[in-house]
């Protein structure tokens, strides 16, 4: 069921939602994150989840594309908007494994994406990164309109964290 914008709403939604394989679909978004790291790029993948089946991915290509705008979670959430109806956004959740930052939030609002499961809390990488806690937060952006659910998978998403050697980095 969705509201007049086409939003998620209600108890059937969230059903739907809690329904769907968390730790599957995170485990999918942790090893595209992985995959990322591997490349070159920061540890950050996504994936669109539509009645329990991924739909897309992505990894972030920050580095590599020498783009700032190439975090996963706001390529996806830029694919949603541009490829399906307000009503399918709705229904979309993203996994993704670390919480969106506040741009890609924004991307996600935008979008009108159903729900957000993330592994990592952005609290976890400033810490990983040596950096103070992020003023803003996912739900602080995403209120009213996208629900955000974590961390879940926490150990899985923090251990890519972990190998990645945030603190050995001049570029985190």
């Amino acid at each position: 069921m969705t509201d007049a914008n086409g939003h998620a709403d209600g108890p059937e939604s969230t059903a739907r939602f809690d329904a769907f394989d968390h730790e599957a679909h995170l485990e999918r978004a942790i090893e595209l994150a992985r995959t990322a790291a591997d490349r070159g790029d920061e540890p950050f993948g996504s994936v669109l989840v539509r009645e329990d089946r991924i739909v897309a991915e992505a990894s972030n290509r920050v580095h590599t594309a020498d783009d700032v705008r190439r975090h996963p979670e706001l390529d996806l959430a830029a694919r949603a908007k541009r490829e399906d109806a307000p009503a399918e956004r709705a229904r979309t959740v993203m996994y993704t494994s670390t919480e969106p930052c506040p741009m890609c939030s924004g991307g996600i609002r935008s979008a009108g994406l159903g729900r957000v499961v993330y592994a990592v809390g952005s609290d976890e990488i400033a810490e990983f990164q040596g950096k103070p806690t992020p003023p803003v937060r996912s739900r602080d952006v995403l209120v009213g309109v996208t629900e955000v659910v974590g961390p879940i998978s926490n150990a899985a998403g923090r251990a890519v964290h972990e190998e990645y050697g945030w603190g050995d980095r001049s570029d985190g």
